[in-house]
């Protein structure tokens, strides 16, 4: 495998997100707006840049100034952006992010037929897919049928290469015309994961269970090695071999949640490479894995925005 090759090809979209500055005011209230990086795929990329691991993002932008504020930050993060393509007329999907007194999140957002939607099966390269180690997916830039071909041919030419497939579906229902389609789709991809992490608010869309133990149940009995749920103050929780694993979240001042399932997400991936967790797996490894994924996480949401709060080289 090349020295330059990503450990980790993050597949999926990249969003400007607007910060207000500070808490507490709604969208219609807000007088000052900061442009940062956004999108689940991308922050995903950048906090495992900024914990050592070579990053990429395969997605599609527009060519408008956003696309080209994004392409610029990745790159000054440290994201292989080789596969990060900018359409010709496109434009870049917007979110513009409002935060309660306790640092809970609402969006407004402005994505509707945006470039994002756009990736093809033409931007699968699938040598660049096989030099990973880790092909990491989103589901919200794939509502269109032809994203979805190219994102589960993308998923095969991995499993076909050897390499683990892991997943976020970071679900946002507004997004797609019915919540059929995403079920759909994630009862195609569940079963081709290596690794499923979920909210547990996202736990009964997904798996059609109400609580914990029966979501992790279901991911392991469609063949998900390693199923995590993200479980806000309460922490994340696992199953490794039919022993139930709990970590406990980090006891901190919230800012903002905006991210922390993406600095979770960045941590684990993060922590089971650093281990050499797909060698050898141990239970010992995946405790280790998610305590990094808790902590990641706790720094981003002490951080307005997505990308802000997370750390480098923990």
């Amino acid at each position: 495998m090349s020295t330059d090759a990503p450990q980790v090809i993050c597949l999926g979209e990249a969003l400007v997100d607007f910060l207000p500055p500070g808490r507490g005011a709604k969208v219609r209230e807000v007088t000052q707006w900061r442009p940062c990086l956004g999108g689940g795929p991308s922050n995903i990329a950048v906090g495992l840049a900024r914990l050592g691991v070579r990053s990429a993002l395969l997605g599609v932008t527009g060519d408008d100034e956003f696309g080209h504020f994004l392409l610029n930050g990745l790159k000054r993060e440290g994201v292989d952006t080789r596969h990060f393509h900018q359409l010709p007329g496109g434009q870049t999907g917007l979110a513009f992010i409002s935060l309660d007194d306790k640092g809970e999140r609402s969006f407004s957002f402005f994505r509707r037929d945006t470039a994002e939607y756009r990736l093809a099966r033409r931007h699968i390269d699938e040598p660049f897919i096989g030099s990973t180690q880790v092909l990491q997916l989103g589901t919200n830039s794939l509502v269109l049928s032809e994203a979805r071909e190219a994102a589960l041919h993308a998923v095969d030419v991995a499993r076909q290469a050897g390499r683990v497939v892991s997943c976020d579906p970071n679900v946002r229902l507004h997004v797609w015309r019915s919540p059929e389609e995403l079920k759909t789709l994630l009862r195609t991809l569940v079963p081709r994961c290596n690794v499923f992490k979920m909210s547990e608010e996202e736990v009964a869309l997904v798996t059609g269970h109400d609580d914990v133990d029966s979501g992790l149940r279901w991911l392991v009995q469609q063949g998900v090695s390693v199923p995590v749920i993200t479980r806000g103050a309460q922490g994340a929780s696992s199953v490794w071999q039919g022993h139930r694993v709990d970590i406990p979240a980090l006891v901190v001042d919230v800012v903002d949640t905006t991210g922390a399932g993406d600095g979770f997400m960045a941590g684990l991936l993060a922590g089971l490479l650093r281990n050499h967790f797909w060698s050898t797996p141990t239970i010992e490894k995946l405790r280790e894995a998610m305590a990094l994924g808790c902590r990641v996480g706790a720094h981003a949401v002490q951080h307005l925005g997505a990308t802000d709060g997370l750390p480098r080289n923990i």
